[in-house]
């Protein structure tokens, strides 16, 4: 069973239609198809059911994807298996906005630098999304805001940074921390995110009842939100906060029980432990 027909029936399944799938493989519709109806033949089954432009798993798709993906990601790791240092291959790295922007690009430049037949895929998502990716063997690794539950014994974590909160206000907005959060609109870190909650315990321990303009789970939207004069918020202080708060008055609340930790967090017994180790260095510099 040739693998490039599986990754291309994961594809069509991730994507939901047969157009995108082609997209992404950088192959034609029909030839996607094709890949599709030579796997349900060979299978005896069908693994796709067509309504117009979209295309939905059977369950007998459903059944056989885990496998399927487990296939394809052992076909791309037999190249590295020869690799005597594993520093090549495919390392598929999960972080969330203000890592990409921040902390990520030193860290690829120094990470290629040390492993260049290394190919780092770099996946955008908000923590808990990455976290379940990792989980279900998506990632090779992710970079997060540490959970909020005790980890697993089979998920491995590194320490990057401890990111303290600060209030942002506009330039022209005076007061302390707590008059400006009981008085002007709040722009609210989502609460609900693992990285909001820090925000919402400073709000809650210190008995204010702020009036929210909105949630978000943005942070490079909420200081341009707060630079525009729409209100005031409390963010951590991200590594790269500067390129978006030149516009801001940034004043720092100490205290560390309030500040969102960042960890690089991998599988027990993944298949490229030196490149995750180089890629563990590489952030940590």
């Amino acid at each position: 069973m040739d693998t490039r027909f599986l990754k291309s029936l994961i594809a069509v399944v991730e994507s939901g239609s047969i157009a995108e799938a082609a997209r992404v493989e950088h192959l034609t519709a029909a030839a996607i198809g094709q890949r599709v109806q030579a796997l349900e033949r060979e299978l005896g089954f069908a693994l796709l059911s067509r309504n117009g432009y979209t295309a939905q798993p059977t369950e007998a798709c459903l059944a056989l994807l885990p496998r399927a993906r487990r296939m394809v990601l052992e076909a791309s790791l037999l190249r590295g298996d020869a690799d005597r240092d594993g520093l090549s291959g495919p390392l598929k790295i999960g972080a969330i906005s203000t890592v990409l922007t921040g902390m990520l690009p030193a860290a690829l430049r120094e990470f290629t630098r040390r492993a260049p037949n290394g190919r780092p895929v770099i996946v955008p998502g908000t923590s808990k999304s990455l976290y379940q990716a990792l989980h279900a063997g998506e990632l090779d690794a992710a970079i997060v805001v540490a959970p909020p539950f005790a980890l697993p014994r089979s998920m491995c974590v590194v320490p990057l940074r401890s990111e303290s909160l600060v209030l942002l206000a506009a330039k022209n907005v005076r007061g302390s921390a707590v008059k400006l959060l009981s008085t002007q609109a709040y722009i609210r870190y989502d609460p609900g995110t693992w990285g909001g909650r820090y925000a919402a315990n400073w709000i809650a321990d210190h008995g204010i009842e702020p009036t929210v303009l909105c949630d978000l789970d943005a942070l490079e939207a909420i200081a341009m939100l707060v630079a525009d004069g729409m209100g005031v918020s409390l963010v951590p202080q991200w590594s790269g906060i500067e390129r978006f708060t030149a516009d801001c008055r940034m004043t720092p609340l100490p205290g560390e029980m309030w500040q969102r930790q960042i960890v690089l967090l991998s599988n027990v017994g993944m298949d490229r432990p030196n490149m995750m180790r180089v890629l563990a260095d590489a952030l940590g510099r």
